[in-house]
């Protein structure tokens, strides 16, 4: 058993569309440096930084870096897909958990370009990737962007097993927009109806424009420490990672032919067992959740995964309001991928983030109350979920 490993300081910038943005290490130095300031440490006291990025040189991470100090310290660069942020996220905590640092740093970025989530998805050459796209040929949908083909085929399959109806989907992009009416972090915080969610372009069915989640560019981090280090430093009562696990593509990914399956519904279920089984709590203790809505399709798919409710629930789950204010969970409070948008390599930072401020209390107008327990899922294809509880006692 490792050592507790205590997140202390959390920033981001405000994410912004392709073209609008600074350069990557500009949005990166912010929000590190706004991480390091609301831990109160000095990038002096860092001993190592995991830096995230999906589109970028080799070294990125270290010309990010070097805008908060030139102390020579190891610069790790990772690329996980759209996981990417909690894959440096999870690197920095296994280096305090083990015992080779007590003060560590992850940050994560992208400057994205208009339709880059369209072209992402496009190596045939991936396993994942071809699956898919032979299952959508098959279905006769091939105009849609890769991604929205996975994700929408998985939706269509979900309503082939269970009858669920389009206005379901649309109900979460709806829910989402309410909650980043409140998050001066999201990008797109006008409310929407179901009505003009589902009036909105068609992508690929069940999934309309306003279902999908925009690229954007933006930043995010997080400083963590050892039990040690924040008692020297006088942090009393700190935000800790009680468990976090991370799973690939496993064979169920390929056979049976499923979409569900194919995008990381058996990852998302696996990491969360491993999850609830080391912290020794499950879904029915935790009170927020951060989860990756890059389409509403998953967001809807990933209840079910991380046992929020039973599966074939989902539909009754969303509609009894079960997973916003006044419900069993608050869902994305922040308005999730949909409505903050999705930088790759900042999400998962991004959501850590999130879920810090809600525990801490520090959330405004979109606090969860009497939250301790919160819940992160974040999920790249290709594959690897990453799934994290945190507490504050």
């Amino acid at each position: 058993m490792g050592r507790r490993v205590n997140v202390i300081g959390v920033g981001m910038t405000k994410f912004a569309k392709p073209g609008a943005s600074d350069d990557y290490h500009v949005m990166a130095s912010a929000a590190g440096r706004a991480a390091l300031e609301d831990a109160g440490v000095a990038f002096s006291e860092i001993e190592q930084a995991y830096a995230g990025y999906v589109y970028g040189d080799s070294t990125c991470g270290q010309r990010a870096v070097y805008e908060l100090g030139l102390t020579g310290i190891p610069v790790f660069n990772v690329n996980n897909n759209c996981s990417t942020g909690s894959t440096a996220l999870m690197l920095a905590r296994q280096a305090v958990e083990g015992g080779l640092c007590e003060c560590v740093i992850a940050i994560g970025f992208e400057k994205m370009e208009k339709g880059a989530l369209g072209s992402k998805f496009t190596d045939r050459t991936n396993p994942v990737e071809r699956h898919a796209l032979v299952m959508s040929e098959v279905q006769g949908f091939t105009q849609a962007p890769p991604a929205a083909q996975m994700f929408g085929g998985a939706g269509r399959e979900y309503q082939w097993k269970h009858g669920t109806k389009r206005e379901t989907f649309a109900k979460i992009s709806e829910k989402a927009r309410k909650h980043a009416a409140k998050n001066p972090y999201a990008i797109f915080n006008q409310p929407l109806t179901v009505d003009e969610v589902l009036a909105s372009d068609p992508v690929y069915d069940p999934l309309t424009r306003y279902q999908c989640c925009p690229p954007t560019c933006g930043a995010a981090a997080a400083v963590l420490c050892s039990d040690d280090f924040a008692k020297k430093h006088g942090i009393a009562k700190p935000v800790y990672i009680a468990a976090q696990a991370m799973t690939t593509d496993l064979p169920s990914s390929f056979e049976p032919k499923s979409m569900i399956k194919m995008v990381g519904y058996d990852m998302a279920a696996g990491a969360a067992k491993k999850v609830y089984e080391k912290a020794g709590l499950g879904p029915q203790d935790v009170q927020v959740v951060e989860l990756h809505d890059c389409f509403t399709a998953n967001e809807l798919l990933t209840y079910e995964a991380l046992g929020l409710c039973k599966e074939g629930e989902a539909e009754k789950f969303i509609w009894d309001g079960d997973n916003t204010y006044g419900g069993k969970f608050v869902t994305n409070p922040s308005g999730g991928l949909l409505s903050k948008g999705h930088p790759l390599g900042a999400t998962g930072l991004a959501q850590c983030t999130e879920l810090v401020w809600q525990l801490r209390g520090q959330a405004g107008d979109r606090q969860v109350p009497s939250a301790h327990v919160a819940l992160q899922h974040n999920l790249g294809l290709g594959g690897a979920c990453v799934v994290t509880m945190y507490r504050r006692d």
